[in-house]
C-alpha cells in the first residue's frame, strides 16, 4: 500500500523508518520546515504513513527492501522517531546512501544489549557481570543455567537481548527467582510459549535512575535534559513519572548534570555515534554512573515531543531537521523549568468519575501545564507492570514555583505530592 504525492524538484527530502504514533511529531516538524517526508512501516495502518507526504508499507526489518525503496527516492537525510530493534535498518540505509547519521555498526551497539555491554565494558563504563542466554538453550537446562550463574550478585535483571521498553523484564532477588524466570522463558513443553529470542542476565546497578534527552551535533555530544525517574517498587520497576533536573538550581544539580554529560560524552564517542538524536537511561550514585541503555533515537512516552520542549524550550526533532537542512539551529537550552510529567498509575480499581482539568484542586504554587486523560468511566485499571499497561491512559504535566526559603519541602517533593493529590480526585471502586 502506498500513500502520497511526489516531491517538488528542489525540495529537501527526508525518510523516516518506523512510522508509529510517536513519529507524528517529527513528521509534522519536518513538513513545517518545508521538508518532503517519505515514511516506511510494515503496518499499513501506521499513523505516520498517512501523515507523511508519502507512505510506503514495507517491512522495516527487511534492510534490502527498505534500501531498494529509498535508493530511487534519494532522501537527503533520515529522521527518527522512537524505534526499537530496527534502528539497524536506518544505519544500513545511511551507510549505503552515504547519509549523515548513525552507522549500522553503531546501531547494532544501541539495539543489542549484549554487544552494548561488551563494548562499554572495554573502557570500564559498565561494571557488572552480563551473561548471554541464547534462544536455543534447552528447556531442561533451566536449572543448570541457574547453577552456572552461582557467582552472580543479586539483585539481577533478566531481559530480552533486543528491543526497548519494559517488555519481558524479570527483576530477580535470589537464585530461586532466577530459576523460576528461566523456567518461564524456557518451558519444558516446547510446544507452548517456546522462546523465540535471546536473553541477557546482568547484575542490577545501584543508584537512582535517570533519563536523558540529548543529541550528537556532528561528533559532539550535547545534553538537552536530564530527567529523574519516579519508579514503582520491584519487581515491576515501571516509570510512572519524570522530574526535570535544573543544573542552575543549585550546586548539587549542576554537578549531577556535569557528571552525566561527561560519562555520556565518553560513551557516545566509544560507540561511534554522530549526527543523531539520543535517549539514554542511567543509574547514578555518588560515586558511579551506569548506562542501562542508550539509543540513537528520541525518547517516547511524550517526552521528547512535549515534556522536553516545555522544560527547556528546545524541540529536539525540529533542531535536528534544521541542522540537516543547513538552517540556523541550537541544542542549547535557554532555560530548565522544574516540571513533572506523571502518568495515571491507578491500579486494581474501576473508575467511577474522572476530574476535569478545569476543576482540579491544585496545591498552592502548582500549575497544570498539560492534561491528556484517555481513561473513561467504567474502565478497570489493571496493575501497572509494563509501559504498555500504563502509557495508553494519558499523562499530565505540572510546574512548581520555587519553594520559599523557609519551607521544608523541596520543589521535587511539592510536585510529587501534587501529583498524588490529583490522582486522589478520581473516584474509584
Amino acid at each position: 500500500m502506498q500513500y502520497g504525492k511526489p516531491a517538488e524538484e528542489k525540495q529537501m527530502k527526508a525518510a523516516l523508518i518506523g512510522a508509529g504514533e510517536e513519529s507524528l511529531h517529527t513528521i509534522q516538524k519536518a513538513q513545517e520546515l518545508g521538508v518532503y517526508v517519505t515514511a516506511l512501516d510494515g503496518n499499513p495502518d501506521a499513523e505516520g504513513l498517512k501523515a507523511a507526504d508519502e507512505g510506503l508499507t514495507i517491512d522495516i526489518s527487511d534492510e534490502k527492501a527498505v534500501l531498494d525503496a529509498l535508493q530511487d527516492r534519494k532522501p537527503d537525510f533520515l529522521i527518527t522517531g522512537p524505534i526499537g530493534r530496527y534502528l539497524t535498518t536506518a544505519g544500513a540505509v545511511n551507510d549505503a546512501l552515504g547519509l549523515a547519521g548513525i552507522s549500522r555498526q553503531a546501531a547494532e551497539y544501541c539495539t543489542d544489549k549484549y554487544l552494548f555491554h561488551k563494548k562499554l565494558q572495554e573502557k570500564n563504563l559498565r561494571n557488572c557481570r552480563c551473561l548471554l542466554i541464547p534462544a536455543e538453550a534447552a528447556p531442561a537446562q533451566a536449572g543448570d543455567l541457574a547453577r552456572d550463574f552461582s557467582t552472580l550478585q543479586y539483585p539481577a535483571i533478566l531481559k530480552p537481548r533486543y528491543g526497548s521498553g519494559s517488555r519481558g523484564i524479570f527483576f530477580l532477588n535470589n537464585p530461586r527467582e532466577l530459576e523460576q524466570a528461566l523456567t518461564c522463558i524456557f518451558p519444558e513443553n516446547q510446544d507452548t510459549a517456546a522462546p523465540t529470542e535471546d536473553y541477557v542476565l546482568e547484575e542490577a546497578a545501584p543508584g537512582v535512575e535517570y533519563g536523558v534527552d540529548a543529541c550528537m551535533d556532528k561528533d559532539r555530544f550535547r545534553m538537552i535534559l536530564l530527567r529523574k525517574k519516579l519508579i514503582t517498587p520491584p519487581p515491576a520497576r515501571q516509570a510512572i513519572g519524570y522530574l526535570s533536573v535544573n543544573p542552575r538550581e543549585d550546586e548539587t544539580q549542576r554537578l549531577l548534570w556535569e557528571r552525566a554529560a561527561a560519562y555520556l560524552t565518553e560513551t557516545t564517542a566509544l560507540l561511534g555515534l554522530k549526527n543523531c538524536l539520543l535517549h539514554a537511561d542511567l543509574m547514578i550514585t555518588e560515586n558511579s554512573i551506569f548506562a542501562i541503555e542508550l539509543s540513537a533515537r528520541p525518547s517516547g512516552h511524550n517526552l521528547h515531543n512535549l515534556f522536553t520542549p516545555l522544560a527547556t524550550g528546545i524541540d529536539m526533532a525540529e533542531q535536528y531537521i534544521r541542522s540537516q537542512c543547513n538552517m540556523d539551529y541550537t541544542y542549547e537550552p535557554a532555560k530548565t523549568e522544574k516540571l513533572l510529567i506523571h502518568y495515571f498509575n491507578l491500579e486494581q480499581c474501576r473508575i467511577k468519575t474522572i476530574p476535569q482539568a478545569s476543576q482540579l484542586r491544585l496545591p498552592q504554587g502548582i500549575t497544570l501545564k498539560a492534561w491528556n486523560c484517555r481513561i473513561t468511566p467504567g474502565d478497570y485499571m489493571q496493575k501497572v507492570t509494563t509501559g504498555h499497561s500504563l502509557m495508553g491512559r494519558g499523562y499530565f504535566i505540572l510546574q512548581s514555583a520555587p519553594p520559599r526559603p523557609s519551607a521544608s519541602e523541596t520543589t521535587e517533593t511539592n510536585l510529587i505530592n501534587a501529583a498524588h493529590h490529583i490522582l486522589t480526585q478520581f473516584e474509584t471502586e
